[in-house]
């Protein structure tokens, strides 16, 4: 008998939890749960198999845990209190939302690195912008946030056998991550949509909890655009120059509309890098449309409650776009704003003029915001260099860029073994997350034993996490399977361990550490003073040559004499990460000085009270202190680089193997660990990880920039905006008007002037239409670096003396204040107590 062929029906099966466990649901999709141990304990509990295949993410470890499992769950006494604690620890936390205060702050960035579960960060910038939304929301500080949501986010690295990168992009499934639609009232997707040529670009909304602080991300990926359209928000940074103009577009534009959909109106806008610039442009083109302000009115608008951040240290790292596309893309802004072609292009040039230069976001991003700053004390400088053709009648010092250092999210990096420590003796305020930093020095506490005994533990986690992953075939085919059984062997949890993991571009110089490779193998080897090494980083796709340098340490680390003492761990990401930072010893960095913006994979390990072995660049020329990390020399020895990296490599040679190696293995008799090495670690987290939280950092934020802003735009809007009108109509007089000011006569010191005592120094000027407070004359002393650039040591302000017809003269009595010998030059300068900064008016006149 012939039997007849199934009929497969394709069903969909939902799982409703039973209702004693709901809170699990809700606590699922607040990613508060993962930077507190409570919450993550109890969803292991759940599962502890589950929780470990699905990588640590609750809600696809709820969709795959069995009916049978939750039945027993909901009749677990013991599971049912733990779930009521942490939610009742949960909601204390969310009812202090009610009492955020102003300002309000909109915050835009390209990329959030929050959790593996959500994969919408490729690097520094998207962790940094992750820890600091945690801390927003820790500190209770009144932010919400703007992204994109990725479809494949960033790559998963694998490598070959040979130890050739691959990049495997894997599609999110966005039922699995901590992101829900944003619905309105009758329970239909919140949608915005910006205008591309010939079509409108459509976005959903979707909102992420990070605790208290909302998250909104916009997506494309859906039936209402073209299939070109929907790749926008396929992959990060992904795509050519056109369709990385679609996504800032998206994110500037498209993220102030997605906030007006919320009702949301910000009183400050920070632009975390110069990708979220055309948040200004379309701000701009609100007021002008609103509030009926001219361009210039509304320009002085945005721009008072503007704060740009830029993380990049070279000119070329900025995203600039050709005149071409922009034409296609916003030919139709001028128009809307009520201005010239080149008036917008100008916007975007340190040049304003020249045709041959491209747009820049970062000179848009400066152009529409008030404050402007670096993330680190050098970055600033550095900033200021690269910003200094925007201001050319300034020296690069004098410009109004600041710096906040970067930080990193406490509760996040540091391992639970040190956090139980520290809740001991930081005090009770440390729980608040407002507290004196001073509490950090509660680590000199704890008794030496205990310090060892938390290092072993985190070092014999991050061994053990090693050797799993070897374990794993799909995670290990660059090395052989004899290779991996080796390397399990060999590797020890009681060894000093250095680690470095970072992303692999040629200018952190991951290969210093290869330069000598005989000496490096008697380091490794060493009988009684044995070191190993952890490496790990992903290179970006398009960047050959720093997977060259994978590929190069691959090679090396399969040699017979590194086997096991020089291992590369594929994938780095926030869980790799967590193991390195907690368990190596030393967090070694020694990048092409003044190329690191700020870095704060150290600021991690130091929160962990492993020590910071690095080159004096970013984070580090701040935080390094005697007897807690060791630093390369801030200055260069040579001009040529390859001089300087066989030094540099040299020095840290020596210093591995005369300071670290044995100050580590000069163990007590009677105790089993380094006493110099318990006060090392103490010192790092006392002196050095204490100035590096976000804690700190969102302080420096609210203090130097966020409130000073808000209380800038509340001034400039008054009144219907009367100082905004007020600023604007001044400043389009003085403009007019500066080439036709006539200086009629000088008199200063010149190069064969001697001054003893003092100097009376005039200028004669023939206004025009201009009032003498309109103007500003000084004298400035500068003295030429070893490299000839010029230094302010003593600005003299001018007085008004006399003013008649139209002609003042201004005076100044020249008293230096040092004997020596001087640079000394005159200039004249709009002046208006109004003005934010100096270079709000950027026209100069040098006497």
């Amino acid at each position: 008998m012939e039997l007849n062929q199934p009929t497969w029906s394709s069903v969909v099966v939902s799982r409703h939890l039973p209702e004693k466990l709901h809170d699990l649901e809700k606590l699922s999709h607040n990613l508060w749960w993962c930077w507190n141990e409570s919450a993550k304990e109890l969803f292991r509990q759940v599962s502890p198999e589950l929780w470990e295949a699905t990588s640590y993410n609750p809600i696809e470890m709820l969709g795959r845990v069995s009916s049978s499992r939750y039945s027993a769950l909901e009749k677990d006494r013991k599971f049912l209190s733990e779930l009521d604690r942490v939610m009742d620890e949960f909601n204390a936390y969310m009812e202090l939302k009610k009492e955020r205060k102003e300002p309000s702050v909109a915050y835009f960035c390209m990329e959030y690195g929050l959790d593996t579960s959500l994969k919408i960060y490729s690097g520094g910038l998207g962790i940094l912008a992750g820890d600091y939304l945690k801390e927003t929301s820790d500190m209770n500080v009144n932010l919400v946030a703007v992204g994109l949501l990725y479809r494949y986010g960033y790559f998963t690295q694998t490598l070959s056998a040979q130890g050739a990168q691959i990049a495997q992009y894997d599609p999110q499934d966005f039922m699995k991550i901590p992101a829900s639609p944003v619905l309105d009232a009758e329970g239909n997707w919140k949608t915005i949509s910006v205008n591309l040529p010939g079509r409108a670009l459509n976005a959903r909304l979707w909102k992420v909890e990070v605790g208290r602080t909302e998250l909104y991300l916009l997506d494309t990926d859906y039936e209402a655009n073209i299939p070109e359209d929907r790749q926008v928000t396929h992959h990060l940074y992904g795509g050519d120059w056109e369709n990385r103009l679609k996504q800032e577009l998206l994110l500037g534009v498209g993220g102030v509309r997605a906030l007006r959909a919320l009702g949301i109106n910000a009183s400050v806008y920070h632009y975390n890098e110069g990708h979220a610039a055309f948040v200004g442009l379309e701000r701009i083109r609100e007021y002008i449309n609103e509030a009926h302000l001219t361009y210039a009115e509304a320009l002085e608008v945005v721009r008072a409650s503007s704060l740009f951040t830029t993380h990049t240290p070279v000119p070329a790292g900025h995203d600039s776009f050709d005149e071409g596309i922009l034409r296609r893309y916003i030919g139709h802004y001028p128009q809307r704003l009520g201005i010239s072609w080149d008036t917008l292009m100008n916007m975007g040039r340190m040049n304003p003029g020249d045709h041959n230069e491209k747009f820049s976001m970062s000179a848009l991003a400066a152009n529409i915001s008030q404050g402007i700053n670096g993330v680190s004390w050098l970055h600033g400088k550095v900033s200021q260099e690269i910003l200094a053709p925007m201001w050319k009648g300034y020296l690069p010092e004098e410009n109004c860029v600041g710096y906040v250092t970067n930080g990193v999210h406490y509760d996040t990096w540091t391992a639970p073994e040190w956090k139980a420590i520290h809740s001991e003796v930081f005090g009770s305020q440390f729980a608040t997350h407002h507290y004196d930093k001073q509490c950090f020095e509660g680590i000199y506490k704890v008794p030496a034993e205990k310090i060892w005994e938390v290092r072993s533990t985190l070092r014999k986690k991050l061994i053990d996490e090693i050797r799993r992953r070897l374990s794993d075939p799909t995670m290990s085919v660059h090395y052989s399977p004899r290779q991996i059984v080796t390397i399990k062997q060999t590797l020890r949890d009681d060894v000093l361990t250095i680690g470095f993991a970072r992303r692999f571009a040629t200018y952190k110089r991951a290969h210093l550490l290869f330069r000598d490779l005989d000496r490096l193998s008697k380091i490794v080897n060493d009988a009684e003073h044995p070191v190993q090494f952890v490496f790990a980083g992903k290179a970006h796709p398009a960047d050959q040559a720093g997977q060259d340098l994978i590929r190069m340490i691959v090679e090396i680390s399969k040699r017979p004499e590194f086997i096991g003492k020089i291992v590369f761990i594929p994938n780095y990401d926030i869980t790799l990460a967590k193991y390195l930072v907690q368990g190596v010893d030393i967090w070694m960095n020694n990048p092409t000085r003044p190329l690191e913006a700020s870095g704060t994979s150290g600021e991690k390990a130091a929160m962990n009270g492993v020590m910071h072995f690095s080159v004096l660049d970013g984070w580090w020329v701040e935080g390094y202190r005697k007897d807690a990390g060791w630093a390369l020399p801030q200055e260069r020895t040579y001009d040529d680089q390859g001089y300087q990296d066989e030094l540099d490599a040299a020095t840290i040679y020596g210093i591995i193997e005369n300071e670290i190696a044995p100050d580590f293995y000069e163990k007590e008799k009677n105790a089993g660990y380094s006493m110099q090495w318990i006060k090392y670690i103490k010192n790092t987290v006392a002196m050095v990880a204490s100035n590096f939280t976000t804690n700190r950092m969102l302080t420096d934020y609210v203090e130097k920039y966020y409130t000073p802003l808000a209380r800038r735009a509340e001034l400039v809007c008054a009144n219907d905006y009367k100082s905004a009108r007020e600023i604007a109509g001044w400043k389009q007089l003085v403009r007019e008007e500066w080439a036709a000011i006539n200086v009629l006569s000088v008199v200063k010191p010149d190069s064969s002037t001697i001054i003893k005592n003092e100097f009376l120094s005039e200028v004669t000027i023939n206004l025009a239409r201009l009032a003498p407070e309109d103007i500003g004359v000084e004298a400035l002393f500068a003295t030429a670096d070893r490299k000839g650039k010029l230094h302010i040591q003593q600005t003299i302000q001018f007085d008004c003396v006399e003013s008649k017809d139209g002609v003042a003269k201004f005076s100044a009595v020249i008293r230096p204040d040092h004997s020596g010998s001087y640079q000394v030059a005159l200039r004249m300068y709009p002046k208006n107590a109004l003005l934010a900064s100096r270079q709000d008016c950027d026209l100069v006149r040098w006497l």
